[in-house]
């Protein structure tokens, strides 16, 4: 049954007791207030529905309290069990008191239903909004721990979410630290290799640098070597072109010597042989004039020496100048 099943019921108690307790107090104040009219000064005979209103309203009084506990799941005690009895008691004397002075045993009957009733209905209405008030609580704590189960269940499969949520999180937080390690490694490791790449070529660099180096410097060393080989071969070389020419010149020096001397000598026999006493030949009058020349002899010396004409050795003298002069300036 849900609560609003329940509302329901208790909408249909609380009309029904209130439908019979105002049918019963209408019923009670059109049945008392003829017996308090009766038993009343004619004077104050407008009084007589008050009585019938006092008791209905203490009627209606435990009626809506007894209600509100139920509802509150209280109970308000000895006195409010009294006070409904007490009322019912006096609404069932009031309503069958004119009967019953009468000694009229069907009229008691019939005017004990409705305080009869309004009594049970009472109690009756109570224990329904105490057993209503019971059941929606036992129902109300079913529904509750129903709805802590649920959000218990709901927050267990919330915090497993969670943790789930967590868990995938956390593994997925690991496997990025994993992933970012292996790429760092990775990258670590293509950073070792580039740098041992770069060194294995810097070394190869500054091997090569350093054999090229020392082959320049090998080339250099050969270079200046030949360089000096060929400047000592040069040099060699000169010193044997000098001492060669001056070998040539020494001989050349000797063989002109040995030539003037040889000369010198040719002249000497030419002049010592003395005046001519006939004209020599031509071939021969031109040696003598040359070494007469050469001797410095003067042209008339030359002319007795050759046998010729004065005229002639003048021509041969200016000959052998103009001859000299020409050497000389083939010599300059």
């Amino acid at each position: 049954m849900n609560s609003v099943q329940t509302r329901s019921a208790e909408k249909a108690l609380s009309g029904g007791t209130w439908l019979i307790v105002c049918g019963a107090m209408l019923y009670s104040i059109l049945t008392v207030t003829p017996l308090m009219a009766q038993h009343t000064a004619d004077e104050w005979a407008w009084t007589a529905p008050i009585l019938p209103l006092v008791v209905d309203a203490a009627v209606v009084i435990v009626v809506k309290l007894d209600d509100v506990l139920a509802r509150l799941g209280g109970h308000g005690g000895r006195w409010p069990v009294a006070l409904r009895w007490m009322t019912g008691l006096m609404t069932l004397a009031l309503n069958t008191a004119d009967s019953a002075l009468k000694k009229d045993l069907v009229g008691v009957a019939i005017h004990s239903v409705a305080p009869l009733l309004l009594i049970v209905t009472a109690e009756t209405s109570l224990a329904y909004r105490r057993a209503i008030a019971a059941a929606v609580a036992r129902l109300e704590t079913e529904q509750r721990a129903d709805r802590e189960a649920r959000e218990r269940a709901a927050l267990e499969r919330r915090e497993a979410a969670d943790r789930m949520a967590r868990e995938e999180r956390e593994h997925a937080a690991q496997l990025a630290r994993e992933q970012r390690e292996h790429e760092a490694r990775l990258a670590r490791e293509q950073t070792e290799r580039e740098e041992a790449a770069r060194r294995a070529e810097r070394a190869e660099r500054e091997a090569r640098e350093r054999a090229e180096r020392e082959a320049r410097e090998r080339r250099e060393r050969e270079r200046e070597q030949q360089q000096r080989e060929r400047e000592r071969v040069e040099r060699e070389a000169a010193q044997r072109r000098e001492r060669e020419r001056l070998e040539r010149e020494q001989e050349a020096r000797r063989q002109q010597q040995e030539r003037a001397e040889r000369e010198r000598r040719e002249r000497a026999a030419l002049l010592s042989a003395g005046p001519a006493t006939e004209k020599l030949p031509e071939d021969r009058a031109r040696v003598v004039v040359h070494a007469a020349f050469g001797e410095g002899l003067p042209v008339r010396a030359a002319a007795e020496l050759c046998g010729w004409s004065v005229g002639w050795v003048s021509t041969r003298y200016q000959e052998h100048r103009d001859g000299a002069g020409v050497v000389l300036e083939s010599a300059a």
